[in-house]
């Protein structure tokens, strides 16, 4: 059985949604563990050329979180939010803010499933607060790095890591 997934990406135009689907092979629980883990999480998420560190991730409903980006080059980035809702192992709701453009928030609902073999499903789905929002988001790679941060969420599990 091949170990890369593909990840559908949705966006239909003039609605400021983005629906994603993403398929793991581990259960659930692993899945959700690696995002609500914080160094876990500063292990996979976003573009590979990119360190994360983890300044404030408080993983519970009502709890906030805040990591930065680092490129090669040194140019840095920073994200936050708050986590709404936190049932293991199957949802999360949170918001999504990058901060270098403060005051478009996104508010993120994802749901995990498991599948037969030990698989399961992750469904995300994003709710921009305009069109325009959405489609910055998309334009500034929203995709490659969801992408690339799965691919290396693909390697976690497969070691057993998560």
């Amino acid at each position: 059985m091949s170990t890369t997934q593909t990840t559908r990406v949705t966006a239909e135009p003039a609605l400021p949604f983005v629906d994603v689907v993403r398929e793991f092979n581990a259960p659930a629980e692993r899945v959700y563990h690696a995002h609500t883990d914080p160094a876990l999480y500063a292990q996979w998420v976003g573009p590979a050329k990119y360190t994360t560190a983890i300044e404030h991730f408080d993983a519970r409903s009502g709890g906030a979180y805040r990591f930065s980006q680092t490129g090669p080059d040194g140019e840095r980035f920073a994200f936050h939010g708050s986590f709404h809702e936190l049932t293991a192992p199957s949802r999360m709701v949170q918001t999504f803010e990058f901060e270098g453009a403060p005051g478009h928030v996104s508010l993120d609902i994802s749901e995990i499933e498991n599948l037969d073999g030990g698989r399961c499903r992750l469904t995300v789905h994003s709710t921009f607060q305009s069109v325009e929002d959405r489609d910055a988001m998309l334009a500034a790679g929203m995709t490659d790095g969801m992408n690339e941060g799965y691919d290396r969420l693909d390697g976690i599990l497969a070691s057993g890591a998560a």
